[in-house]
């Protein structure tokens, strides 16, 4: 009787309430109609026939996540027991004890307490091992299992059981409301040029890139430039990004536009305050994760003509989102509309509405894209994300870096580095000295990082083929004759990729010693996109050369 009551209630709340609408309008709001009363009837028959006991919260967001993928990744539903990672996309805040983890094999370790949380206030550290979460074993638990665990309300409890250097102890740590900082880093670098690190664009992002800024200008009046890095940084609040852009355009300049299927969707941003800095040089970093409002913030002051953008591409995301309220505390959030900068253009890379024969989305074709002008009339087009004004070379990591990073091989050898030594240099000086270094390869010496090349696996293929076609016996020496030059190579790859490795033992040991602002300073000294910014604002005539001033 209750089940068919339920089902009852559902129908009608579903059916009855659309056609209210569906009088108004024509076949599109009757097959909606149709379609909610088949979905709420086929639901009623699964779970009434079905062999086995269907459970209704699962199998409809199962459906409704299906549904939204068919979309684009950005419309997503949350049901209330995914709050916490909605307040997390937003506010950059959660309930938590403030520390990565990660999971190396069945094992899951500290990767890094956060400055002056809870965690780094009860003593824990990278490389701890997590045994229990309130004295439920972490065996068999993947890193999300044990991550979620750790959260909750603020204010409450969590119990957990370590283990370091062979010792078992426990922690009980209370929770506490987490908000990562979203500048964590600012400063200034050689030639008078300011820096500041924004990770989010959460909430008063704008302030904090102010107040940074503020700072440094009050202490160094001979400031020639400034750096604002948005790479890896994944977008935000839309009026953050306007914010940001206001420090330095003139109240009242148009920054963004959106535009929707309904009427309210459809604004227009302009800046609201007066400007911190309009003349100050100005250079934007960006790269292929720089994203939505952080897109906003590079483009529009590309438009503008305000900044020299330096890196590379950027991803391409020129759709809005809003999150909308539902029943029982759900929440979804929805894409409302596009974004379109002041130049007329919006960079979204991926049509969601069309789709290749595998049902893939598929990127704005060449043919489609348009160009449009800066305000001193400069090409920049649509459909693709930022290009940079500037563009440098990304490097990447080689094979031996990627499997000694991804063994936990330098989280590993630095945990016993730290045992060894009390205290480091600062950030600005400390280095990967040959003593640290061959001490790095002495911990190697009995570790398996075995690890196969490009052109290892390009001549394992072509052995197959050649036997395939008849041709191996022919040409077995050259291929032997490679494969054991190849071996002779990789033995040197740790002396031919030693300032790269460098380079990664030297951002593990200074994130234990100064957390993740004294990494992010210790890096920047021979980080090219940064060298190449303050190349370019330290020579005025090449900064209004590119911007064509």
């Amino acid at each position: 009787m209750f089940r068919k009551t339920l089902f009852a209630f559902i129908f009608s709340v579903a059916a009855l309430a659309v056609p209210m609408r569906a009088q108004n309008t024509t076949d599109r709001g009757f097959e909606l109609s149709k379609n909610i009363e088949i979905f709420c009837r086929l639901y009623e028959t699964l779970y009434a026939n079905y062999v086995d006991d269907v459970d209704p919260g699962a199998s409809i967001k199962t459906a409704i996540d299906a549904m939204l993928a068919a979309l684009d990744p950005y419309t997503v539903y949350y049901p209330e027991s995914d709050m916490e990672d909605v307040r997390l996309q937003l506010l950059g805040q959660y309930g938590g004890i403030g520390a990565l983890i990660h999971q190396d094999g069945k094992e899951i370790y500290i990767s890094e307490p956060y400055k002056d949380l809870p965690a780094d206030k009860a003593g824990l550290r990278a490389g701890d091992r997590i045994l229990a979460v309130n004295g439920v074993s972490t065996e068999g638990k993947t890193n999300s299992d044990v991550s979620a665990a750790m959260r909750g309300q603020a204010g409450t409890e969590v119990t957990l059981r370590l283990q370091r250097d062979g010792k078992v102890f426990e922690r009980t740590i209370v929770r506490a409301e987490i908000k990562l900082p979203n500048v964590p880093y600012s400063g200034m670098l050689p030639g008078n040029i300011g820096y500041v690190k924004l990770d989010e664009f959460t909430q008063d992002a704008a302030r904090n890139v102010r107040d940074a800024l503020t700072k440094l200008k009050q202490e160094h009046p001979d400031m020639k430039g400034f750096i604002l890095d948005l790479r890896n940084n994944g977008g935000g609040l839309l009026n953050e990004a306007v914010d940001l852009v206001n420090l330095f355009v003139p109240k009242g300049t148009l920054i963004v536009e959106t535009k929707g299927k309904l009427s309210s969707k459809n604004t227009k941003n302009y800046t609201r305050m007066a400007p911190l800095d309009t003349e100050i040089p100005v250079a934007v970093l960006i790269n292929g994760y720089s994203a939505s409002a952080s897109e906003i913030t590079a483009g529009s002051l590309q438009d503008l003509d305000r900044a020299v953008i330096i890196g590379s591409r950027s991803y391409g995301k020129g759709l809005v989102q809003n999150v909308l309220p539902l029943v029982y505390n759900a929440q979804m959030k929805v894409t409302v509309s596009k974004y379109y900068i002041p130049s007329g253009r919006c960079i979204q890379a991926i049509d969601y509405s069309h789709r290749d024969e595998n049902g893939r989305a598929v990127k704005v074709p060449d043919s489609l894209k348009t160009a449009f002008h800066t305000v001193h009339g400069r090409v920049v087009y649509d459909g693709f994300g930022i290009e940079p004004d500037v563009e440098v070379e990304t490097e990447y990591m080689s094979m031996i870096s990627t499997t000694l990073l991804s063994k936990f091989l330098v989280f590993k050898y630095v945990n016993k580095f730290v045992k060894e030594h009390p205290s480091i240099a600062d950030p600005e000086h400390f280095q990967v000295t040959d003593e640290i270094y061959n001490d790095f390869v002495n911990f190697l010496a009995d570790k398996d990082y075995s690890y196969s090349t490009d052109t290892e696996r390009l001549l394992a293929e072509l052995k197959s083929v050649s036997k395939e076609e008849n041709y191996y016996e022919t040409l077995a020496p050259y291929i032997n004759e490679l494969e054991q030059r190849l071996k002779t190579e990789k033995v040197d790859d740790l002396t031919k990729y030693r300032e790269e490795i460098g380079e990664l033992l030297k951002a593990e040991i200074l994130v234990r010693y100064y957390y993740s602002a004294g990494r992010l300073q210790g890096s920047l000294a021979t980080d090219p996109d940064v060298l190449r910014a303050i190349e370019i604002l330290g020579n005025r005539s090449e900064y209004n050369r590119i911007l064509n001033k």
